[in-house]
């Protein structure tokens, strides 16, 4: 099926518009006629490999299609001595390189060459980012062109298509026919061979969304626990909980859990969102975050991931400051900037009598003994400015913590006068 309804001309190809319409940048490309090489970066099943093959015929390019997965040095030394030919016959070579990421960097190298004196137009296309896995000396020589995975309307427009090439409807009702396209997540090439399956089923009535789920398994959802994937979702699940929007938080969290990731990984993480995001604006986030990694630890999935979600929904709704993160990176900077300054000696120890001779611990004035139990004494390094690193907000228990705070800076100011 997928093969019977692959287009015939790029104006037929569904979705894909901000990079095929008129002014995006194919668009621009074939009107003006000056192709680049290009690397197409996007899911599975978004017609990556189709608009290649189309862009040859809109080109009057050859043209050649190689995988990254099955293809050698030896290989590649082949296909590069034919473009030559073709190009000596007068004639250009588009090639056609799937899973472009998965050559090394030597390999990739050895497409540069070939760029350059025009005996090829690459077109490479991946799944993964291409900042991470593709040379840059490529790169610079390519434009990097995003393709998204198809929206409901395109895979319905799809379904369409393919019910005109059967000559039949197929046997769903609306709420099944929705089931399917959700199955098929963005990928059309997944919901094309979804569609024949069901077209190839003998039924005397239209199916419900019961009817189709029981008959079909759902289709596992995109995630690749080492890719953009991974890392994508973790952004979504911390700027939610920074949001302080705990259902967004939770969908993000299950999606993670549902894609196969290490539930440890998120239990990591989410101690991780309450001592940077939220800190001591509530002091008890950081207890719930180990609580429920402890409890995971002891049940184990998926009972445990409960109360890994519980966490997440505590952290979503707990007050926010970044005050002491901020603090924390201020203070390494000052750190590392004054290099070996040493402490006051007022505040150093004297255990030997040269050390007393010395001035070490004279002029120390101990806390405890002083009004409030505060002496404002300077602890910085003598030669160093004192720093302001803390700054407390205005929210949860941090309120509390500015006010004593306030305390201390009026009353190391009163010393000073």
């Amino acid at each position: 099926m997928a093969d019977r309804l692959r287009p015939k001309a790029l104006s037929e190809v569904i979705g894909q518009q901000q990079v095929l319409g008129a002014e995006a940048p194919l668009g621009v490309m074939l009107a003006s006629g000056a192709m680049s090489s290009l690397v197409f970066w996007g899911p599975p099943g978004v017609g990556k490999t189709t608009i290649a093959r189309l862009l040859a015929d809109e080109t009057d390019l050859h043209f050649v299609q190689i995988s990254a997965i099955f293809t050698g040095v030896p290989d590649l030394r082949r296909v590069f001595e034919a473009a030559k030919i073709r190009r000596q016959n007068g004639q250009g070579t588009l090639l056609f390189v799937d899973e472009i990421h998965r050559f090394n960097k030597a390999q990739q190298d050895g497409f540069l060459p070939h760029m350059e004196d025009g005996t090829i137009l690459l077109v490479g296309a991946t799944t993964e980012n291409p900042s991470f896995e593709l040379n840059a000396a490529l790169l610079s020589r390519a434009q990097v062109l995003v393709l998204e995975r198809l929206g409901l309307d395109d895979l319905e427009r799809l379904a369409q298509r393919a019910e005109r090439e059967l000559g039949r409807a197929l046997p769903l009702d609306g709420e099944a026919r929705e089931a399917l396209l959700e199955m098929s997540d963005g990928d059309g090439r997944a919901m094309l061979n979804l569609v024949e399956q069901i077209a190839a089923w003998k039924v005397d009535a239209k199916l419900g969304r019961a009817d189709l789920t029981a008959r079909l398994q759902k289709r596992a959802a995109q995630y690749d626990k080492s890719g953009d994937a991974h890392y994508n979702l973790i952004s979504a699940l911390h700027k939610s909980v920074r949001g302080s929007d705990p259902d967004a938080a939770l969908y993000w969290f299950t999606r993670m859990l549902e894609g196969g990731e290490d539930p440890r990984f998120l239990a990591r993480r989410i101690t991780r969102m309450a001592v940077e995001d939220i800190g001591l604006a509530d002091p008890q986030a950081q207890s719930v975050c180990l609580d429920g990694w402890q409890t995971y630890e002891r049940l184990g999935s998926p009972e445990g991931e409960l109360a890994l979600a519980q966490a997440v929904i505590y952290l979503a709704l707990a007050p926010k400051s970044n005050a002491g993160y901020a603090a924390y990176k201020d203070a390494r900077r000052a750190a590392a900037k004054t290099g070996s300054l040493v402490p006051p000696k007022h505040i150093l120890n004297a255990p030997t009598r040269l050390m007393k001779e010395q001035g070490y611990a004279e002029g120390y004035e101990y806390d405890h003994a002083a009004e409030d139990a505060f002496s404002g004494q300077d602890y910085f390094p003598e030669d160093m400015k004192r720093g302001v690193y803390y700054v407390p907000v205005e929210r949860g228990f941090e309120r509390e913590l500015k006010k004593r705070l306030d305390f201390f800076v009026k009353k190391r100011a009163q010393r000073n006068l």
